[in-house]
């Protein structure tokens, strides 16, 4: 079988999880014979996905949430504005998308949550079939439990979510817990996607804090409260250019520049986590049992944190509270169910790739 990835290129998430199930493909004797980034003016593709991924990687320009000035929370309005007044530059990305499905040989195309896939499919509908990946689409599934938000803000997550699965041939909804799948909207719930690196890590405790943080701009919190408590040593991850790969502020404050290994290592020696509520990072915290802090930067994240908040994962905050982290971490306790569920995922989800490309095949 000959696979073709399409990743979202916001946040990290969506990276590692394609990573993962390359890998996971090819130890089965399949082939992803291209990976397809959405990318924007704001983020740059780290060096981990290019070092890491096995088949060629071609880019194209794709819509983003944009920052507020401060660099902090993503403001939906502003970002809608910006993505309409990019409209047809995104038009010819949707022509590059099906003229790479076509000329790629593919039996299936793997879309990890980028929009202009499902536009893609709606517009030039390509023969090759589709599965979507990504948590968002338990957003979807009639039993998944949102945080209080408006109703115009539900219904636009909800309706963006469709977009970027139209035409797909089954929804895969990562998820922290089980649930039932949701047959009416072709929601197959599955395990998060966690890799190798996570799965054989040893945790410990090293008496730091980790972090990571998607807009640069919590940065300033984070040396605010470091002044208040130059005693606590802190580790933080960002995706802040020109700062270097290590930006040492003393001897117990450090920002380091997005690596995925030293990000992972990092993860599993400290003592908790402060996150801006990414899906894929959440699951690596408590898969290795650390107490966690999200501070939501999108709607989306809004909804991871409540949803992990429900598992008992972790508390949400406006802002990095790190006081409030601390007093969770001294109480909190890990669940053990968490692990064995996401060590089945990357073949989980495998043989759901596979069984719609045989699926395809036998229609055809």
């Amino acid at each position: 079988m000959k696979a073709l990835f399409i990743v979202q290129g916001e946040g990290r998430g969506h990276l590692t999880q394609a990573l993962t199930l390359e890998k996971a493909l090819r130890k089965d004797g399949h082939e992803v014979v291209e990976v397809l980034v959405g990318k924007s003016r704001h983020r740059q593709l780290p060096d981990f996905f290019r070092r890491k991924m096995g088949a060629p990687i071609r880019q194209f320009e794709s819509p983003n949430f944009l920052p507020t000035a401060d660099n902090r929370r993503s403001k939906v309005v502003r970002s809608v504005a910006y993505n309409l007044s990019r409209m047809h530059r995104y038009a010819r990305s949707v022509r590059f998308i099906n003229k790479r499905i076509r000329k790629s040989g593919a039996d299936v195309v793997v879309n990890f949550y980028e929009l202009l896939t499902g536009i893609t499919y709606l517009v030039y509908r390509p023969t090759v079939p589709q599965v979507s990946i990504g948590h968002q689409y338990l957003f979807l599934h009639d039993d998944y439990r949102f945080p209080e938000m408006s109703r115009a803000s539900l219904l636009s997550l909800r309706l963006f979510t469709m977009i970027t699965s139209l035409g797909a041939y089954e929804r895969l909804a990562l998820s922290f817990r089980q649930m039932a799948d949701d047959d009416r909207h072709k929601v197959h719930v599955v395990p998060p996607l966690l890799r190798d690196d996570v799965l054989c890590c040893r945790a410990a405790d090293g008496g730091y804090l980790h972090g990571y943080m998607l807009n640069a701009g919590f940065g300033e919190t984070i040396m605010k409260w470091h002044d208040k408590h130059p005693d606590v040593p802190l580790n933080f991850f960002w995706d802040k250019q020109g700062m270097g790969e290590v930006y040492k502020v003393d001897d117990t404050l450090t920002f380091n520049y997005l690596d995925d290994s030293r990000f992972i290592q990092s993860m599993a020696h400290c003592t908790a986590y402060a996150t801006t509520a990414g899906f894929e990072s959440v699951c690596e915290a408590m898969y290795l049992g650390k107490p966690i802090m999200m501070v939501p930067a999108h709607i989306e994240q809004d909804c991871n944190a409540y949803d992990a908040s429900r598992c008992g994962a972790g508390i949400i905050s406006d802002d990095f509270d790190i006081d409030r982290l601390l007093a969770f971490a001294a109480h909190y306790r890990p669940d053990p169910s968490f692990a064995y569920w996401a060590r089945t995922g990357s073949s989980n989800i495998a043989a759901a790739v596979e069984r719609a490309a045989m699926r395809a095949k036998l229609i055809s």
